[in-house]
């Protein structure tokens, strides 16, 4: 079953970038850095999600990132789903950070369950077929608005929805030009999906 091990991120000042994703994210080995001067401008059709065990925790990332620099585009608060915010990175990344829990039940920490890729894509039926057809296991699926892939042993799950849908959960305008800066690190790759996001070889 495919897997993806890391992301790429390709950003305009490679030290600013180090030093954001250092202070506010600890990702480790799942998240790698990648000068680039690619044209990328509105939303770029992907969005980073955090998700953590309890409210408390959530906000201890959140204020972690603002605090390095990023900016607010959604406050936490409490939902139907649980509680989490919205805020975006100096170099442009959207990241989502939430709990399905509405209460806290131990102390704060900046502990990170799962982190999940998530693609706003043109056709979530046609790119549900893409990626079952290169190996990767569908495990939710709600027609054409959403698809979530089985990734059993991948330290970075897969969902897709469609563009519009992901960019009013992250806050921001649907439309965007260029390069959707981001390259994902996969055992299924190397390949270019329907809606241009690039897979790569893990190496």
């Amino acid at each position: 079953m495919a897997s993806i091990e890391f992301v790429t991120l390709e950003v305009a000042d490679h030290m600013a970038a180090e030093r954001f994703y250092a202070t506010a994210f600890d990702l480790g080995a799942q998240l790698r850095l990648r000068a680039s001067e690619a044209p990328t401008t509105g939303f770029r059709g992907f969005t980073m999600s955090l998700i953590a065990s309890q409210p408390a925790n959530a906000n201890a990332l959140i204020d972690a990132a603002l605090d390095a620099g990023a900016t607010t585009l959604k406050p936490a608060k409490k939902s139907l789903w649980g509680y989490g915010g919205v805020v975006q990175a100096p170099d442009g990344t959207i990241w989502t950070v939430a709990s399905s829990k509405k209460k806290d039940t131990d102390p704060a920490t900046r502990e990170i369950d799962d982190i999940v890729l998530q693609l706003g894509v043109a056709d979530v039926a046609e790119s549900k077929r893409f990626y079952v057809d290169r190996g990767l296991a569908v495990t939710k699926s709600y027609g054409r608005k959403y698809v979530e892939f089985a990734t059993p042993s991948s330290p970075i799950k897969l969902s897709l929805y469609k563009r519009g849908a992901l960019a009013k959960v992250a806050g921001v305008a649907p439309g965007g030009t260029g390069s959707h800066r981001l390259v994902i690190g996969s055992d299924a790759g190397p390949f270019t999906d329907p809606d241009g996001f690039v897979w790569a070889a893990c190496t």
